[in-house]
C-alpha cells in the first residue's frame, strides 16, 4: 500500500470515528503512521482528501457492480443486480457516504465529482449501449447521458433510504421496486 493509500485509509477510519468537525490532520497522520509533512505532499488541506475518499468509494462501487452483474443473466435481471449491488454498498458504507458529501460540499472540490465518476459512467454507458444494440432498451434513449442519470438515480435512491429515511427491510424493498419500475419505463423496457 502506498503512502497516499495509507493516508486515505487512515482518513476514512478517523473521519468515521471522530466526524469531520473533530478531525485534525495530526489524527490522520498518527493513524497512518507517517509524518505530518507527508500528508501535505499529497493533500494541501484536511478537506482536500475528500475527492480521494470519494474516488475510493466510487471505485469500490464499480468493482462491486461488475462482480455482481452476471454476464449470462437477462438484462432485466442485470438491472436488478446493479441496483442491489449499489444499495448493499451504500448500506454497508453509509457513514462514509455521509462524510464524503459533508466534506466535499464544504470545499471547492465538488468540481472534481464528474472526473471521479468518469470510469463508472463509462462502464454504465457500455452496459446500456450493449442492451440497446440487443433491442432490450429503446433506441431513442441517449445511453451516454443516460448512464450518468441511471447511476445518479440508483445512488440517490439508496442514499435516501439509508442516510435520510428510516430503513427497514420493507422500506428498502419498496424503494427498490419503485426505482426499478421507474428505470424500466425510462429505458423503454417491457416489464411484466
Amino acid at each position: 500500500m502506498s503512502k497516499k493509500e495509507k493516508i486515505v485509509q487512515a482518513a476514512i477510519s478517523v473521519f468515521r470515528e471522530n466526524g469531520i468537525a473533530k478531525t485534525k490532520v495530526s489524527d490522520i497522520v498518527k493513524a497512518a503512521g507517517i509524518a505530518q509533512g507527508t500528508f501535505y505532499l499529497y493533500f494541501p488541506s484536511l478537506l482536500s482528501i475528500m475527492p480521494a475518499i470519494a474516488k475510493e468509494m466510487v471505485d469500490k462501487m464499480e468493482e462491486v457492480v461488475e462482480q455482481k452483474v452476471e454476464k449470462d443473466a437477462s438484462f432485466e435481471e442485470q438491472i436488478v443486480q446493479v441496483v442491489d449491488a449499489i444499495f448493499d454498498l451504500v448500506e454497508e458504507h453509509k457513514d462514509i457516504f455521509a462524510i464524503i458529501y459533508a466534506g466535499i460540499a464544504q470545499t471547492e472540490h465538488i468540481k472534481e465529482w464528474e472526473n471521479i465518476y468518469a470510469p463508472f459512467y463509462e462502464w454504465m454507458h457500455e452496459f446500456l449501449e450493449s442492451a440497446q444494440q440487443q433491442g432490450m432498451i429503446r433506441l431513442s434513449f441517449n445511453v451516454k447521458q443516460g448512464a450518468k442519470i441511471v447511476i445518479g438515480l440508483i445512488e440517490v435512491a439508496a442514499e435516501q433510504i439509508f442516510l435520510y429515511d428510516e430503513s427497514t427491510a420493507e422500506s428498502v424493498q419498496e424503494q427498490k421496486t419503485i426505482l426499478l419500475d421507474f428505470l424500466y419505463n425510462a429505458l423503454g423496457m417491457r416489464h411484466v
